[in-house]
């Protein structure tokens, strides 16, 4: 079948044809509607593929032409090459597009994500909150949106003043007497915690001995391979049935082998640890330190302060916390705030204010420091957005926020708990709910296909099989964004699906997404098979183009 530019239809899903599966064995789903009872009927096909605004989009290799660029690039004049024999021997074969042609592929491939500025994002772990436009305004002020980091520091005052601000901030939500600002994520930022607590060890010449780092069996994942990355050795942990991380674990673990504890709090269970600071204390007797994954600290802004707790180094994502995009569409921003202990160890540079003016410290004083994290001084666009949700929210809103996270999460709880099982009991959960799969049990529904079905309602999943210590975990976080209306429609969404894998309902789940751009994709082969090349159809018989 082809269409009407002379090309195989291989990549339209038209309902006279088999659906296609993908690199990863995902499908299209029919063109079809559903019936009252759930199951997907076909209806006309369409020529293009479309379904009016749900438009089919194809590979920019099947669409595009390499004789065609949206660029006039002149040719160059003669030169020697200096790739020693590595240029390139034929025409390189990117497809090529017309600037409309190219705006509507990318805008159609955006039109078949999700995003925040879609719908409810229930991300337990994760925080996909609201990112204020009056924060991207304030990033694309000139000044801000337009400074260069090598720009002479005369001429970047404000900048610098307004990172200073920033700084003031953090370090007093956390109560922490200082903090690094160049972490350009989360996990970078939590390497530079471990990193300042090594420093701290091998200043006190023990880099030999304290070679241990305690890490509780509900941590996020990137906490051991920190510490594995910085040559410690791991030690686990155990989790308890109430979600909690407890000082008689702790204790028999601890001797002179062990340089820190990587605690996430609140845990990755949705709970507050509440032996944190008799942790902390443990800790600190044998001369060991308190790293605190701040992946959670949306939930206790300015309700308590890490550095009251005993924490010694915490990460703060500021995307997660302070509703700066994720990522950034660039790098993103995972400042480090440090205690009195491991201050001294900070990476430069940082800002002083010297009189009335600012100067960027660009020499490590101490000797036994960190060093530079990164080339420059952070991501300037994420500090922007992060002061100005900070300052437009003022303490009692940021405040406000933690509670409303929480009260948001225990309200889904609330209304869920009598369909879906807790692992931890009825008890009050923090900025996120934890459900387990007992309640399927025997229902010939899965974890995945609950959180597939999630995706013809319009949803994307929440969190799935994290944290590993529940067994088919389901982890919502729905943020303070989100209305009441929103959560309402949310549970009144989740509760019908639990209603249907319960009355055996099989059909909707084990299919599920019928209704997304693409069919079930086998995740597993995706990972270890991934078809990383793309290759031209095979020509079309003359016969069949007939």
């Amino acid at each position: 079948m082809l269409n009407r530019q002379g090309r195989p239809t291989s990549l339209r899903a038209v309902a006279d044809e088999p659906a296609v599966s993908g690199a990863a064995g995902g499908e299209r789903p029919p063109v079809g509607r559903s019936d009252p009872d759930g199951s997907i009927l076909a209806a006309r096909p369409t020529f293009t593929g479309n379904r009016a605004l749900a438009q089919e989009e194809a590979l920019l290799f099947e669409i595009g032409r390499p004789e065609t660029t949206g660029v006039d690039i002149e040719e160059p004049e003669p030169f020697e090459t200096r790739l020693g024999g590595l240029e390139r021997k034929a025409a390189i074969g990117l497809p090529g597009l017309s600037e409309p042609e190219t705006m509507r592929h990318y805008v159609r491939l955006s039109q078949q994500n999700y995003g925040i500025d879609t719908g409810l994002f229930p991300l337990g772990s994760c925080t996909m909150k609201h990112n204020a436009r009056l924060n991207e305004r304030m990033a694309r002020l000139p000044g801000f949106g337009d400074i260069h980091p090598l720009q002479p520091v005369s001429t970047v005052q404000g900048a610098l003043g307004l990172m200073s601000e920033l700084a003031r901030y953090l370090t007093t939500l956390t109560g922490m007497p200082a903090v690094a600002l160049q972490p350009k994520a989360g996990a970078h930022g939590e390497l530079l915690g471990m990193m300042a607590i090594k420093a701290a060890i091998a200043a006190k010449g023990e880099g030999e001995t304290r070679t241990t780092v305690l890490v509780p069996e509900s941590a996020h994942g990137t906490n051991p391979a920190t510490a594995a990355l910085l040559g410690f050795k791991v030690k686990s942990v155990p989790a308890q049935d109430d979600g909690w991380v407890h000082l008689a674990d702790v204790l028999p673990l601890l001797g002179p082998d062990v340089a820190a504890i990587m605690l996430t709090n609140p845990n990755t269970c949705g709970l507050f640890e509440p032996r944190a600071t008799e942790i902390a204390e443990a800790l600190h007797a044998v001369g060991a330190y308190f790293y605190c994954d701040g992946a959670n600290f949306n939930a206790i802004v300015g309700k308590v302060r890490p550095g009251d707790l005993g924490v010694d180094a915490m990460h703060i994502n500021l995307h997660k916390t302070f509703s700066t995009p994720h990522g950034g569409g660039g790098p993103g921003a995972g400042p480090v705030v440090l205690s009195d202990r491991l201050a001294p160890f900070a990476p430069v540079p940082f800002v002083r204010a010297n009189g009335d003016a600012f100067e960027l410290v660009e020499d490590a004083e101490n000797p036994d420091a960190v060093g530079r994290m990164t080339a420059f001084h952070g991501q300037m666009g994420m500090f922007v957005r992060a002061l100005a949700y900070m300052l437009s929210h003022g303490a009692d809103g940021m405040r406000q926020a933690s509670e409303d996270a929480v009260l948001n999460a225990n309200y889904v709880r609330a209304c869920l708990s009598d369909l879906m099982s807790l692992p931890f009991g009825d008890k009050p959960c923090m900025h996120e709910v934890l459900f387990d799969d007992a309640w399927l049990k025997d229902t010939g529904v899965t974890t995945l296909d609950f959180a597939k079905a999630m995706i013809d309602e319009g949803y994307h999943p929440m969190t799935v099989y994290f944290p590993l210590v529940v067994h088919g975990a389901m982890l919502i976080e729905p943020t303070e964004s989100e209305s009441k209306a929103s959560l309402d429609l949310f549970v009144a969404s989740l509760r019908d699906l639990a209603m249907a894998a319960r009355n055996g309902d099989t059909a909707r789940f084990t299919g599920a997404p019928y209704h997304a751009p693409r069919r079930r994709l086998d995740e597993t082969r995706a990972a270890r098979h991934p078809i990383l090349r793309w290759t031209p159809p095979s020509p079309v018989p003359a016969q069949a183009a007939e």
